[in-house]
C-alpha cells in the first residue's frame, strides 16, 4: 500500500510541472472571440468594397472593433480571462455584429 501511495505521489510530481503550464495557457486564450473578429473585420471590409458603408460609419465600426480587442487585451493582462471577461466580450461582438448588419443595410451609399 505504502509503495502504490509513494509511487502515486511520485507520478503527480512529476507530471504536475508539465500540466501546469498548459491549464494556465487554456484560460488566456480567447479563439472564439479571435476568430468572430477576424469575420468582423472582413464583414466591414465587405461593405466599403461594396460600398454600402459611407467611410463615417466605416469609421464607426472599426473603432468598436478597436474597443474589443482593447478590452481583451486588458482581460488576458493578468494572464486569466474569466467567464465575467469573455461574456462581456462575447456581448460587445454581438452588439457590433448587429451595428454591422445593420449599416450594411440601411439606404446610406458611400459617395465616391
Amino acid at each position: 500500500m505504502k509503495r502504490i501511495t509513494l509511487w502515486m505521489v511520485a507520478t503527480l510530481l512529476t507530471i504536475m510541472p508539465a500540466i501546469a503550464p498548459i491549464t494556465a495557457q487554456a484560460q488566456t486564450k480567447t479563439p472564439v472571440a479571435r476568430e468572430r473578429q477576424e469575420n468582423q473585420k472582413d464583414r466591414i471590409k465587405e461593405g466599403i468594397k461594396d460600398d454600402d458603408l459611407t467611410r463615417r460609419e466605416a469609421a464607426r465600426l472599426k473603432a468598436e472593433q478597436a474597443k474589443i480587442e482593447a478590452d481583451k487585451l486588458k482581460a488576458k493582462a493578468d494572464d486569466k480571462v474569466t467567464a465575467a471577461e469573455r461574456a462581456k466580450i462575447q456581448r460587445e461582438q454581438n452588439q457590433a455584429s448587429r451595428n454591422i448588419a445593420k449599416q450594411k443595410n440601411d439606404k446610406q451609399e458611400r459617395k465616391r
